[in-house]
């Protein structure tokens, strides 16, 4: 709880990066809380520089009835810009990587990554992260 805001705040500014898409603060704050406070939405990794959060990543989990078990969904991924290109996030990545493995019923991975960020494209490709031939749809509604 103690990064709460941090997380938030990365949340926020990821959002602007990534989407072009100002998020409302205290809302971010408050479902950064919610994780925060129930596993069972999921966890936050965070990866740290003389006790200071550097980066983060955020798993929730999809249960597949066709495979019986979890996909785990890397979520809030961002690494603070002065972090960038040092191995902030293939560290989160590898290390998640490893809990997933060790945790029964566990699938693989899934994210998603907005169209145009190739940047993140390329760096996930490195990890082993593929496309798949699924397209996103959604339908939002006001929380």
């Amino acid at each position: 709880m103690t990064d709460a805001a941090l997380i938030a705040q990365y949340n926020v500014a990821l959002a602007k990066e990534s989407e072009n898409l100002t998020l409302d603060p205290a809302i971010v704050l408050q479902g950064v809380g919610a994780v925060l406070r129930d596993p069972a939405k999921g966890v936050y990794f965070g990866a740290y520089e003389d006790s200071q959060l550097v980066g983060q990543l955020l798993v929730t989990y999809e249960w597949s009835d066709w495979r019986n078990g979890n996909f785990w969904w890397l979520q809030s991924v961002y690494v603070h810009p002065e972090y960038r290109s040092h191995g902030v996030f293939k560290s989160l990545f590898v290390h998640v990587l490893e809990q997933a493995r060790n945790t029964p019923r566990t699938c693989g991975f899934r994210l998603y990554v907005e169209a145009h960020n190739n940047k993140a494209k390329a760096v996930y490709d490195r990890l082993g992260l593929k496309n798949t031939e699924y397209q996103v749809l959604e339908r939002l509604f006001v929380c």
